[in-house]
């Protein structure tokens, strides 16, 4: 009565690879019950009882031999249930050899009880094999669900290590190139240093030559101190401390700073901004930054009698703000690494003034992105939500 040793479906019942919803099936199954030694027990009892009382009945009560013929299908559905159609089967033949005595004793004096009893052990008996293959098909299909999970797990807790070890990867790899990219940044001050330092310790340099390196010595010192700064703004961002803000009051502070350098390179800066009173929760700072940054970088690109325009709208519960230039462009290839650290096209820029925005609006939970202003120029659209999730930045932010 025992599953054949070495089979599927063995190992499936007594192996490690039991599934872990038949647990919570088993929990309903008495505690005696559910060893295999237990259910073959229990088959065991249920085909010598039905067949001790097929004995002992007299052959003249129909009525209970009838019962107890149909009492026959309890035991072949149990085996093909627990055991499959090969423990079905063999239940059928171990009550075929201890049924035998019972039917050759009534075949000659109830010959029409006798034809019952073998026609029901057979239909009975195909009916458990059913089940048990039945049965048995379930638990493959289980043992392939269970398998295929198992993997699953094994290939998604190696994906996330793998992600994990890219992750280290390219965060060594950013501070290789910041690093890299830093030193090449401030060779050349120091450079401009260490010349007018040379010139000032022989002593020998007129009252001009004096006054030249003394202002090098400021220019360069104060180009460092700003480049060093910028690093730190990036290196290690604040948190925001958002507050609702009006986005008209905020974008107009901004422009009438900028207003001095726009008149200054004979630029016009047009202001084309939304109606309406919504507020938007930002630190009022931190995205003036953002936004004199782009207005510069926009005055920087446009030739003098040129228009710089900054616009403001509402989209899909963000509110966007496109800084517009009419200067050269980007071309596509520098387009795609503009907001990298140290990456410039000015002669005297940092490279950080970008990287440090688009950091800025990711800290908002918003985005900054670039794209041509037609053939003629690019747009800068930041992009901020009007409701911020409850935490921002590392799962923190700063409130007030």
């Amino acid at each position: 009565m025992n599953a054949i040793p070495g089979s599927r479906v063995h190992g499936y019942m007594s192996g490690s690879l039991t599934p872990a919803w038949d647990n919570n099936e088993m929990a309903l199954v008495p505690r005696w019950l559910r060893s295999e030694r237990a259910k073959a027990v229990l088959i065991v009892i249920l085909v010598v009882t039905l067949a001790v009382y097929t004995w002992i009945v007299p052959p003249h009560a129909v009525v209970l031999h009838n019962i107890l013929h149909h009492l026959n299908i309890l035991p072949f559905m149990l085996a093909g249930m627990f055991f499959g159609w090969r423990g079905a089967l063999k239940t059928v033949l171990f009550t075929a050899v201890l049924m035998a005595p019972s039917i050759y004793r009534h075949w000659f004096r109830a010959p029409l009880d006798s034809q019952d009893q073998v026609v029901e052990l057979g239909t009975f008996g195909a009916a458990g094999i059913i089940a048990g293959f039945l049965s048995e098909r379930e638990r493959m299909q289980r043992l392939r669900v269970e398998t295929t999970k198992l993997e699953l797990e094994r290939v998604y807790t190696e994906l996330r290590q793998s992600l994990d070890q890219i992750k280290r990867t390219e965060r060594l790899t950013a501070a290789g190139q910041l690093s890299a990219s830093l030193a090449h940044e401030i060779r050349n001050p120091l450079a401009s240093i260490s010349g007018a330092t040379g010139i000032l310790a022989r002593g020998q340099a007129s009252q001009e030559a004096r006054s030249e390196c003394l202002e090098i010595l400021t220019k360069e010192s104060q180009r460092l101190n700003k480049l060093l700064t910028n690093f730190l703004n990036f290196a290690r961002p604040r948190l925001p401390r958002l507050q609702n803000a009006d986005p008209r009051e905020m974008i107009h502070a901004v422009g009438t700073l900028a207003q001095h350098a726009a008149r200054r390179k004979g630029v016009v800066v047009e202001m084309q901004l939304a109606d309406g009173s919504r507020e938007v929760p930002c630190d009022q700072e931190q995205i003036k930054q953002l936004l004199l940054n782009l207005i510069l970088n926009a005055l920087d690109a446009t030739e003098s009698h040129g228009k710089v325009i900054v616009r403001s709208f509402f989209l899909s519960e963000h509110l966007c703000i496109e800084v517009c230039d009419e200067g050269r462009g980007i071309p596509a290839s520098e387009r795609e690494r503009i907001f990298e650290p140290f990456f410039t096209t000015k002669e005297t820029g940092t490279g950080l003034g970008l990287a440090i925005a688009s950091n800025i609006a990711s800290q908002h939970g918003g985005a900054l992105t670039c794209r041509p202003n037609g053939a003629k120029g690019t747009i800068f659209r930041t992009e901020l939500p009007l409701a911020v999730e409850s935490s921002i930045v590392s799962g923190r932010v700063e409130t007030r």
